[in-house]
């Protein structure tokens, strides 16, 4: 994935809604935008929900915050990342924050940080409101960063372990979903605003023009590593190269 932006992020972290099976692939998707120079994860550090946190803190260079849990069935972590991310955000030091959480209580902070021109990413679950998704300017679901952390350890395996195993069979590749039709009309809304007299649109506007109709719009969503590999896949286009630039991937729907 293509780096779309290299300023300083502000990385807050909902540890009583996130587990931290997801830090790892959530590091690496990080990267992609920037660098995260303020890292915190926020809880109540007394109980005993938050201590699979510790063993990644001092790894990832991630500051616990403590809020204790004043009130039973209130969530005062909440309110301690919006204090906390609205502090930072008046810094002005700051071209992007992402705010790791599946909870809706956080949807108008990433509405008021964009207004004030700093870039949103949101991560959570599949089941984080759309209210929430919807006021990022992209959002990640934690099945995605998971199966990137899985792909990356098994990468790292040793080769000498490797060749002690029994040989397995081999690894079906994973399936491809597709697209459904929402998703279909949305490529194919993208590609008509974004497409020049002759048809041709630029695969990576297209990109931007999909993630503004849906910050959750990714690829990686529908099986696919990248948004050239989906939109080859999905029988409705033409691909080819630019010209001018080989680098450059124009798309245009197909007639019918």
């Amino acid at each position: 994935m293509a780096t779309e932006n290299s300023g300083p992020l502000a990385l807050l972290i909902d540890g009583d809604n996130a587990s931290p099976k997801i830090v790892v692939g959530l590091m690496a998707e990080i990267a992609n935008y920037g660098v995260a120079s303020v890292k915190r994860v926020y809880g109540d550090w007394t109980g005993p929900n938050l201590k699979g946190w510790k063993d990644c803190l001092l790894e990832h260079s991630i500051q616990p915050i403590q809020q204790f849990a004043y009130t039973t069935g209130k969530n005062a972590t909440d309110g301690a990342m919006i204090i906390d991310a609205m502090d930072l955000l008046y810094t002005g030091r700051f071209s992007g924050f992402c705010i790791v959480s599946s909870d809706s209580d956080f949807a108008r902070l990433a509405a008021r940080i964009r207004e004030q021109g700093v870039t949103v990413y949101g991560f959570g679950e599949r089941k984080t409101p759309r209210p929430f998704i919807t006021a990022c300017d992209k959002f990640v679901y934690f099945d995605v960063l998971n199966t990137q952390a899985e792909e990356a350890d098994q990468a790292a395996a040793p080769t000498q372990q490797q060749t002690e195993v029994k040989p397995s069979p081999a690894k079906q590749p994973a399936k491809k979903a597709g697209l459904n039709k929402a998703a279909q009309d949305m490529l194919i809304k993208a590609i008509v605003a974004t497409a020049d007299e002759d048809g041709r649109a630029n695969l990576a506007q297209v990109g931007g023009h999909l993630a503004k109709q849906a910050p959750d719009f990714d690829a990686r969503n529908y099986g696919f590593p990248r948004l050239s590999d989906l939109v080859k896949s999905s029988g409705i286009v033409d691909v080819e190269r630019s010209s001018e630039n080989p680098k450059t991937i124009l798309v245009r729907l197909k007639k019918k």
